[in-house]
């Protein structure tokens, strides 16, 4: 059998849907797929829960495991299943970080800032109560929470199912001579979690709220969540900024010197108000009177550009990716997507590595992404991946080429059908330049995802049907396309870790031993 080089296309949040209206992948008109499906050997890879080293199958994958998966090969604990395991072996409580944060608490304040659900994508809310109730047990008599809203992972309008839950825990915390309360929050998509530096407007207005006091006050969060489900008809996700008063001053702002714990997991939302935090050189927007706090995430997002500096438990440490054995090999390589998911296709699939590991073999190229809602602009930047991609394959300077649609993730967070209709098209359009180029240049085309989304853009329950904006349990698709070479796909479960055995053994390389086995 012919060596070919190697294409591989992440139609980013492309599940397995139901077939049904909700079903954005089966709606859309993609012939491109569909033929795809109707004439190539594929299979099914599990793209959630265990298979991406999340704790349990009732657990979405996203974006960053999956990369993480798809890139090394391996299944590593991940997220929350890392934080759990850590919190409940007390390992985390050990940790010199955590021990100095709430020692330095005494006579000032220990915040927690971070996104308020259980969709154990960012976080999970289960987490920050663990942490409440061990910083009470330690002393601590001022604690306060800066909440950011879901509605994306979980449920578009849950958000006070968990306001509820937190201010129970609370309410037993707050006994004589201790405060702890919700301070500031708002809907995770207008403050802070901003990622790739493409919004740095929602970084701005979230530290303005949680650490100036600035913005609507509120008797409560869940006051804020009402009043502004009622004015504006937002879900969660977009609800805007508030700040719970007492007396018409703010229950608790960010002062200098106080301690702060980022308690969500994931990295890319994290990074950005890290930076805010911990450098003091930052100057993406004004911190009047900032000079600095004690500041800490759960996990360091950035291992290789330090962010942030202090962290309450070490991220795995992700060996013998694909890109090291390509390398090693010789084997050149490009990689390509907009900057809403260029760090997947670098630093998440190199296993949680800035940089490349060889100049010399790796180029890299991230396209602007727009600063515009999503379901305006469902295209997002389809076109110039593809004409990029084209572009690098007819060079015929690289082996391995792999490129991200952000598109059915991207745009099915939204909750708009007709976008996320267009969305899919959009991809497939792109998907069919891809297959023209490789047909004239000598290629093979893996087709896969990260995770499904856009094939579930509804849900049922208890007989009432409504948006879903969250990530699906779907698996998601593995196509071979060879117009020369016949594949057979072995019988047996796969997961997203499968992806870089095939690849290499279809390069005629050999894995490392501690990496999942090929599907071919």
């Amino acid at each position: 059998m012919e060596k070919k080089p190697i294409v591989l296309v992440i139609m980013d949040g492309v599940g397995k849907g139901d077939g049904g209206s909700g079903d954005a992948v089966a709606v859309a008109k993609t012939p491109t797929l569909d033929n795809l499906f109707a004439t190539c050997p594929y299979t099914w890879l599990k793209a959630h829960g265990t298979a991406v080293g999340l704790p349990s199958d009732e657990d979405m994958g996203n974006s960053e495991v999956g990369h993480n998966a798809l890139g090394c090969g391996q299944v590593y604990s991940q997220g929350a299943k890392l934080v759990g395991e850590s919190i409940e072996n007390g390992a985390l409580f050990a940790s010199a970080t955590w021990k100095e944060l709430v020692a330095n608490a005494e006579g000032k304040a220990l915040h927690f800032l971070g996104l308020l659900s259980d969709g154990n994508v960012h976080s999970n809310i289960h987490h920050l109560i663990a942490l409440l109730k061990q910083a009470k047990a330690e002393g601590v008599k001022k604690a306060y929470c800066h909440i950011l809203l879901d509605g994306r992972d979980v449920p578009a309008t849950s958000a006070l199912e968990y306001v509820g839950m937190l201010e129970d825990t609370l309410k037993e915390l707050n006994t004589e001579g201790c405060d702890y309360a919700i301070a500031s929050g708002g809907g995770r998509m207008q403050v802070t979690m901003d990622r790739y530096e493409a919004n740095w407007g929602m970084v701005e207005k979230g530290w303005r709220t949680h650490v100036q006091g600035e913005g609507r006050q509120f008797a409560s969060a869940a006051e804020a969540i009402e009043t502004y489900r009622a004015e504006t008809g937002c879900i969660d996700q977009d609800l805007p900024a508030f700040v719970v008063a007492r007396n018409g001053e703010p229950v608790a702002k960010i002062a200098n010197g106080d301690s702060v714990i980022l308690f969500n997991f994931r990295g890319d939302r994290a990074q950005e108000i890290s930076l805010a935090f911990d450098r003091k050189d930052f100057d993406k927007f004004d911190r009047p009177g900032y000079t600095g706090v004690k500041f800490a995430g759960m996990l360091q997002y950035d291992a290789d550009l330090n962010i942030p500096e202090n962290y309450l438990l070490q991220p795995p440490v992700i060996k013998n990716t694909l890109t090291e054995v390509l390398c090693e090999a010789g084997i050149t390589e490009y990689a390509v997507s907009e900057t809403q998911k260029y760090g997947h296709v670098t630093y998440f699939w190199n296993g949680n590595r800035s940089g490349k590991v060889s100049e010399e073999l790796e180029t890299y190229e991230e396209i602007p992404s727009d600063v515009i809602p999503f379901e305006q602009a469902p295209a997002m930047k389809s076109k110039e991946i593809t004409e990029k991609m084209v572009a690098a394959i007819a060079s015929g300077k690289y082996q391995f080429i792999r490129c991200n649609f952000p598109n059915g993730d991207m745009v099915g967070h939204t909750g708009v059908m007709e976008a996320v209709v267009t969305a899919m098209e959009c991809v497939d359009s792109g998907l069919k330049a891809i297959l023209e180029a490789a047909d004239k240049h000598g290629y093979t085309v893996l087709i896969t995802a990260d995770h499904g989304n856009a094939d579930q853009m509804t849900e049922t329950k208890k007989g009432k049907t409504s948006v879903r904006t969250a990530h699906s349990l779907n698996p998601v698709p593995f196509i071979i396309y060879d117009k020369d070479n016949t594949y057979t796909i072995k019988e047996g479960n796969f997961g997203l870790a499968n992806v870089a055995p095939t690849v290499v053994k279809m390069l005629g390389l050999t894995a490392p031993s501690c990496w999942e086995e090929s599907v071919i």
